[in-house]
């Protein structure tokens, strides 16, 4: 059992695992089911599956495999993520990384975060627990990996960056550090602000670009030329 900000008992964290493999979904089961404060509420071995164990459990954290058959993973977020359960949940994508291109992909589709296949069961639920506090999980090497995707994509292609007339200076500086990768407190170092004031600009960010956690923010930031590939 989670606990409050007020010290009072909050309800265990529902995950739901998908995962075409029937051992890796065993061993992700036992290992998120043993957890304090995390419940597997279901599995599902293919995007249909899924979407409609989703619907139906209305998980927190759905731990989704890229690479499965029927409908694959990316499919399945956007289908989850389309749906009306309110707030919608989060979607920690599952991906070996070196054989998947489709970084870029998720977090357009609204993924909250990455976690390897070969992570460490600590980490996994760390990722876990932060993607169901609404933070998104983006490590330093997937935010390369996404950049150096974006990178590849003809300039005419990229959305125009109107979005950003709204934003202040300071917001852009902001932006470009989130798009950088960098956590709160490494970018209060390098804009010389307080933790405190770089959790409100990114809020505003959150808010004025209607992204909903920083994983799209990334997104946003290179597509409308907020971030540049290299530039941090």
């Amino acid at each position: 059992m989670t606990t409050g900000a007020a010290g009072s008992p909050a309800r265990d964290v529902r995950v739901l695992i998908a995962d075409d493999e029937a051992l890796v979904r065993a061993g992700f089961t036992l290992l998120v089911g043993s957890a304090p404060g995390l419940r597997v509420v279901g599995e599902a071995s293919d995007g249909i599956q899924a979407v409609r164990q989703a619907r139906a459990l209305k998980p927190d954290v759905v731990l989704m495999d890229i690479r499965m058959p029927v409908m694959g993973g990316l499919e399945a977020t956007r289908v989850i993520l389309d749906g009306d359960q309110d707030p919608p949940p989060r979607i920690l994508i599952v991906t070996t990384f070196d054989e998947d291109e489709h970084v870029f992909a998720a977090l357009r589709g609204g993924a909250s975060g990455f976690v390897l296949k070969d992570t460490p069961p600590e980490k996994l639920l760390e990722a876990i627990m932060i993607v169901a506090a609404g933070e998104a999980l983006l490590a330093p090497a997937i935010t390369r990996r996404l950049i150096a995707e974006f990178a590849r994509q003809p300039a005419a292609a990229r959305p125009a960056g109107d979005a950003l007339a709204q934003l202040t200076e300071r917001e852009r500086d902001v932006l470009g550090q989130v798009a950088a990768g960098k956590s709160n407190t490494e970018i209060a170092a390098a804009l010389y602000l307080s933790v405190a004031t770089v959790k409100t600009h990114v809020s505003r960010l959150l808010d004025k670009l209607d992204c909903r956690d920083r994983a799209q923010l990334v997104v946003v930031a290179y597509e409308t030329g907020a971030a540049v590939p290299g530039q941090w």
